[in-house]
């Protein structure tokens, strides 16, 4: 079957023309233009619809869309100069509502031509390119109605002046303002902007300025920025309700440039009210309001930061250097926390925990606290004195509440080292003496100081709390072979510490009690027959003893003394009467510690077991002791503490600042000969600041330290100069 060939259908317009009446156009426009006029007097109900948008469709079709579209414009425009000529006439207050009236009726026209001229707005206006019926429709309105030369000028002037009505208290009918607003935001955006916000932002300026110069000249800072968040609120609330939207960020920024861009130096700096006075006072509802304007302009936030930082400084200062609060460390320390929970407050509650703001405050404080050279022995005290007594009774929470307060200091330290070498005394001293408030809360500070610098930073502190175990199960071993030999003699409690593990104490020469002695020796004898290769020294500056006493009228007391006090007490067993140099012979006591413990046994109200002649504070070499008779007390058991100050003596600190130098030095060699041995070549300044990246956790090295201990590497042969420059080193492997 042969294929059939496609056939191509096409549709032919009529071969004869079609003859039209000469006056179609003219009597069907004429028809148009009457309903036209009908709809814009009000008269559209007698209209059939239908039968206008057919006459208008065979215009088009018939074409005639050009006379069509012309006569529209004629007749709409004749109609606009009618309206406008009405709007003109209304007087006062009416001249809106007249407006609004009279756009509300235009849109209603427009919506039913609109509906006649479908088909052309369809067919003849994209074809041609002509503006569409409604937009036509806005175009007209808005060139012979808005920009009507007697309609402009009147028109913004009312809009303004209802507004600034309403700033100053007035109540305004704003669903008219918003319902004017809309029809020029509907005439377009550069109509809206032209025409109403461009100038509205100027006045509104202008308006703000004025008044913000007078309430700064009246107000305290607090109640301008309340004045000023009102004026912000009202702002935003104004748009709201009658503006464009996009408005809101054009007018807020005029408030904020004008009410506090232009006026924050004078703000913050203000006096008795400023930020200074605000953050005196916690006044956290003034400082939140200062935070959340300052942060809408630029640098606003930074300059509160700036004078913070700079308020906190100053004062942190004086606290540091203020010899008052440095006579009492413990007092010193909790005023700086105290201070430092003061700002965390301040910047959780008024300053939404910013970083910026946390960051500032971390760094003041860890300016001035690296002011004051004793910062990190205050530290370890204020810490010794609440791991002693002052935690007693305080839930587990509280306790590590505290710890990581006190932690928090520590991070600010730049000399954590030397923090770590008053520790290490302060702990043995709680430990030797049993002072501690528990051995959990001792582990739970060490495990603090462990994460937060590492294990060689505490494997000390925590081979101190296994000699103390040792030491127990050392104990139980020695009366378990020994007990039988012992009697009724005194009984020992012994502490054998590593000598790396605790602070280095000078071995003090004393002459202990024969009955001691004779257990001592027994001790020694155990310890070192089950130990080989171990030698032990006594530590009798770091011993305590119970003692029973019996005084006059045979009252009995146990007096709790350190050893060197129970060696002076002893001697009163055969005599009523010593002096001082015969005591100081007796027992070889360093002058110094003799001077202490006498003081203590003799010189303090309630505990004077010895009565000193003549009587006074201080003790002289030729003073006189007597066994005191007359000493009472309603405890059984008596407590005599040595006379001692808290805080190290001058020659101490230089001793311990001394010590702390000489640990350093090691130090710093091993970090240059690990970064050398890596880096095999580096010039002087490198290693510099390498050597204190790295030891920084622990302390900040001095340069010159840096340089001496690199000329002492080199002496060595660990490095070498470069031969052709001189200021690089090479590592010798």
């Amino acid at each position: 079957m042969s294929a059939q060939k496609k056939r191509n259908f096409k549709i032919e317009a009529f071969k004869h023309r079609v003859e039209l009446d000469p006056n179609y156009a003219e009597r069907t426009w004429r028809v148009l233009e009457h309903a036209i006029h009908e709809i814009y007097n009000h008269n559209a109900s007698g209209l059939s619809f239908e039968e206008l948008y057919r006459n208008a469709y065979n215009m088009v079709l018939h074409k005639y869309g050009e006379k069509l579209y012309s006569g529209l414009v004629n007749t709409m425009t004749g109609h606009l100069k009618e309206i406008a000529r009405s709007i003109e006439a209304a007087q006062g207050g009416f001249f809106l509502e007249e407006l609004n009236v009279k756009w509300g009726d235009h849109n209603k026209a427009l919506q039913m031509i609109r509906d006649i001229l479908m088909y052309m707005d369809r067919t003849f206006v994209p074809s041609n390119h002509k503006t569409p019926v409604h937009e036509l429709g806005l175009n007209l309105w808005r060139d012979n109605i808005i920009h009507s030369s007697k309609i402009q000028t009147r028109l913004l002037d009312m809009l303004l002046d209802l507004i600034h009505r309403e700033r100053t208290g007035e109540v305004i009918n704003r669903g008219l303002m918003r319902n004017i607003t809309k029809m020029l935001m509907d005439l377009g955006s550069s109509v809206y902007q032209e025409d109403f916000e461009k100038p509205f932002l100027g006045v509104s300026a202008s308006f703000y300025s004025v008044e913000s110069q007078q309430l700064i000249e009246c107000c305290d800072c607090g109640e301008y920025l309340r004045k000023a968040e009102r004026r912000l609120n009202e702002e935003i609330e104004r748009v709201s309700h009658y503006l464009d939207v996009k408005s809101e960020v054009k007018i807020t920024s005029v408030v904020e440039g004008e009410m506090i861009a232009n006026h924050m130096q004078r703000l913050v700096h203000m006096e008795n009210s400023g930020l200074v006075s605000m953050l005196v006072d916690d006044k956290y509802e003034d400082l939140s309001r200062m935070y959340n304007l300052f942060r809408r302009v630029p640098d606003g936030l930074s300059t509160i930061k700036d004078v913070m930082t700079s308020h906190l400084r100053e004062t942190g200062k004086q606290l540091v250097s203020d010899p008052e609060k440095l006579k009492d460390p413990v007092d010193f320390v909790q005023h700086l926390l105290d201070e430092k929970d003061k700002y965390d407050k301040i910047i959780r509650k008024a300053f939404n925990n910013d970083k910026t703001f946390q960051n500032a405050l971390n760094s003041s404080f860890e300016y001035f606290i690296n002011l004051n050279n004793r910062s990190p022995e205050f530290i370890s005290l204020y810490v010794d004195d609440k791991l002693r007594k002052g935690l007693k009774g305080v839930s587990e929470e509280d306790v590590e509440v505290v710890l990581d307060k006190v932690m928090m200091l520590f991070r600010y330290l730049q000399e954590k080292d030397v923090f770590e070498k008053y520790y290490k005394q302060h702990l043995a001293k709680r430990l030797l003496s049993g002072k501690s408030v528990s051995d959990d809360t001792e582990r739970s500070m060490i495990v603090k100081l462990k994460t937060e610098c590492g294990y060689q930073f505490t494997s000390k502190l925590e081979g101190m709390f296994t000699d103390m175990k040792t030491s127990i199960d050392t104990m139980q071993g020695f009366y378990s072979s020994q007990y039988s030999e012992i009697g009724d003699g005194p009984t020992l409690a012994v502490q054998v510490l590593t000598t790396g593990s605790w602070p280095t104490q000078p071995s003090a020469p004393c002459n202990l009690p024969a009955e001691i002695l004779v257990i001592c020796e027994k001790f020694r004898t155990f310890y070192l027959g089950t130990h080989t290769g171990r030698r032990l020294t006594w530590q009798t500056n770091m011993g305590t003893a119970d003692i029973k006493a019996t005084f006059g009228k045979g009252q009995k007391h146990e007096l709790n003394v350190s050893t060197y006090q129970m060696c002076i007490l002893m001697l009163y067993n055969s005599t009523d009467q010593l002096t001082y140099r015969e005591i100081e012979q007796a027992t070889e006591i360093a002058p110094s510690d003799l001077k202490r413990c006498l003081q203590s046994l003799a010189c303090v109200k309630g505990k004077n077991v010895l009565r000193k002649e003549p009587m006074s504070k201080d003790i002289a070499e030729d003073d006189a002791f007597y066994f005191n008779d007359k000493f009472m007390s309603k405890f059984f058991k008596v407590k005599i503490g040595t006379v001692a100050a808290q805080k190290e003596s001058e020659p101490e600190k230089q001793e311990t600042r001394q010590r702390v130098e000489e640990d350093r030095k090691p130090q710093i060699e091993a970090a240059i000969v690990r970064i050398m041995k890596s880096r095999r070549v580096l010039d002087h300044n490198t290693i510099v600041t390498e050597v204190t990246s790295q030891l920084q956790s622990r302390f900040l090295p001095n340069p010159v330290i840096i340089k001496k201990r690199i000329e002492s590497l080199i002496e060595r042969e660990f490095l070498e100069r470069d031969k052709a420059d001189r200021k690089l080193y090479r590592y010798l492997a």
